[in-house]
């Protein structure tokens, strides 16, 4: 399949001059073009005929005047050369409002696309908060980001919808539930054939974790609408399975990560790599903290207490809990009661053999099992690679730096849930992961043409990497704590 998608990115001739496609003429995620708009070689919106007209009357801005709208009660954007003042909206944002505060004062064209699936939905939105187009002359872009890179890839993700590679296999998505719902069922048939002795009750307990480690990936898939075509099926169904099947909220896991994939490894903007004052990460942080002469705690040992704190205690604590804070404090009411629903259906599953204090031991048991899993797969891909403060680098650049793929094989696929493709992932996170090994060989060959690194390694290597890489933010805490 990728020779097929190479051979009609050759048939378009080089990427060079291509044109851009604006946001009334942008593609959805199955390679057809939204009904209701159509763009010429310029990306022009000519399908109502009105289009030189709202042309002539809309402000043109300069790249310096945009920049200085950057603040939290000031926030514009563009997208595809339109400027858009998301100050009031931000609030009423469905991904979180610092997503928007994250992108103002920038270009957010490839971000936008990356995170969105129906463009034709989405546009209604925009159109109020239009204020204005870049001025003539002005580059598409920043003029510190490579224009020729944004361009080339651009025309790859183009190519991409094209070849349908944002069309999910429903078969694949079926059978990885169908997978959880067998465990789940089998792990309470071993308990009514053979009770619920100690033996029993661990091996239960190892099937009930893949279980949830499972679900982990599937909820991840339906969380980037990667399953189905609308929208609202895969909210729908993203509420049966975070929140259900794992009893967390779906609304606290879209705000933190899709921060986290717009701006990867880019403090503070990325949540995930805020993890001070238990462990301190990068360059800059360290460095920082030894500066400041703050020592919470042993920030030379943090490589070790990863073992006994990071990894068993990140889903049965630091993220239960954070879920639970933000359900209550926000009223997510709807979040409250799918998760409500999942430890019912757990007391009336489980309860006649452990009653309701053994039920929740049993609970945690498994969320503690999971969690070393968990957090590896999540983390190996990350806190080794590239952390900053923020570079205002194109999309492309962004991610690549801030990600690294892990070799591909069966195990890996499937103990990974495909986040081995981290880079295909983080680029184009409403692609179905079915299809990142087939895009895999493209993305690299773009890194290549333009010098940027794609790393790709062993599974046990990106374990140690973690390691590592906690040890030397550790050193340089030392080194600046002491100097």
């Amino acid at each position: 399949m990728a020779m097929k998608v190479e051979e009609k990115l050759e048939d378009k001739g080089s990427l060079a001059g291509r044109s851009r496609v604006h946001l009334d003429g942008m593609h959805q995620a199955n390679g057809k073009p939204i009904a209701n708009g159509k763009t010429d070689g310029c990306g022009k919106q000519e399908a109502n005929g009105k289009s030189n007209g709202l042309r002539e009357s809309l402000n043109r801005y300069t790249w310096q005047e945009i920049q200085r709208h950057n603040q939290e009660n000031d926030q514009w954007l563009v997208i595809h050369r339109k400027v858009y003042n998301v100050t009031d909206w931000a609030k009423r944002h469905p991904g979180g409002h610092r997503v928007l505060n994250h992108y103002a004062g920038e270009d957010a064209t490839d971000a936008f696309r990356a995170m969105h699936l129906e463009l034709d939905i989405v546009k209604l939105y925009l159109k109020p908060l239009l204020i204005g187009e870049l001025a003539p002359g002005e580059p598409n872009q920043e003029r510190n980001k490579n224009s020729q890179l944004v361009e080339d890839f651009q025309e790859l993700r183009r190519t991409l919808e094209a070849s349908n590679m944002f069309r999910a296999n429903l078969w694949f998505f079926s059978l990885h539930l169908i997978q959880i719902l067998i465990l789940e069922v089998l792990a309470w048939l071993i308990l009514c054939h053979f009770g619920n002795g100690w033996t029993v009750t661990l091996f239960i307990s190892f099937l009930l974790t893949v279980s949830q480690a499972q679900s982990s990936f599937l909820q991840h898939d339906i969380g980037h609408l990667s399953m189905f075509k609308k929208s609202k099926w895969n909210h729908l169904m993203h509420k049966f399975v975070m929140c259900h099947l794992k009893g967390l909220s779906a609304n606290w896991w879209n705000y933190r990560h899709f921060q986290h994939h717009v701006k990867p490894n880019i403090y503070p903007k990325d949540p995930d790599i805020d993890m001070g004052p238990l462990f301190l990460l990068g360059d800059s942080q360290p460095v920082k903290y030894g500066k400041k002469k703050i020592k919470y705690i042993n920030y030379e040992k943090q490589h070790l207490y990863f073992y006994w704190v990071g990894l068993p205690l990140l889903m049965p604590v630091y993220f239960n809990l954070q879920s639970m804070q933000v359900m209550y404090l926000r009223r997510y009411w709807v979040d409250i009661a799918w998760v409500s629903s999942f430890y019912i259906r757990h007391f009336i599953t489980f309860g006649p053999f452990y009653g309701i204090f053994g039920t929740v031991l049993l609970i945690y048991l498994v969320k503690f099992l999971e969690s070393p899993w968990i957090a590896y797969v999540t983390q190996m891909s990350h806190i080794p690679m590239k952390m900053s403060t923020e570079e205002n680098r194109d999309w492309l650049s962004t991610q690549v730096l801030a990600t690294c793929n892990i070799e591909q094989s069966f195990f890996n696929d499937w103990f990974t849930g495909h986040l081995n493709f981290q880079i295909e992932h983080h680029l184009f996170p409403t692609m179905p992961r079915h299809n990142y090994h087939k895009v895999a060989p493209l993305v690299r060959s773009l890194c290549t043409k333009h010098g940027l690194q794609y790393v790709n390694k062993p599974m046990l290597k990106a374990f140690g990497d973690i390691i590592r890489a906690l040890k030397k933010s550790a050193a340089l805490w030392m080194d600046a704590y002491y100097e």
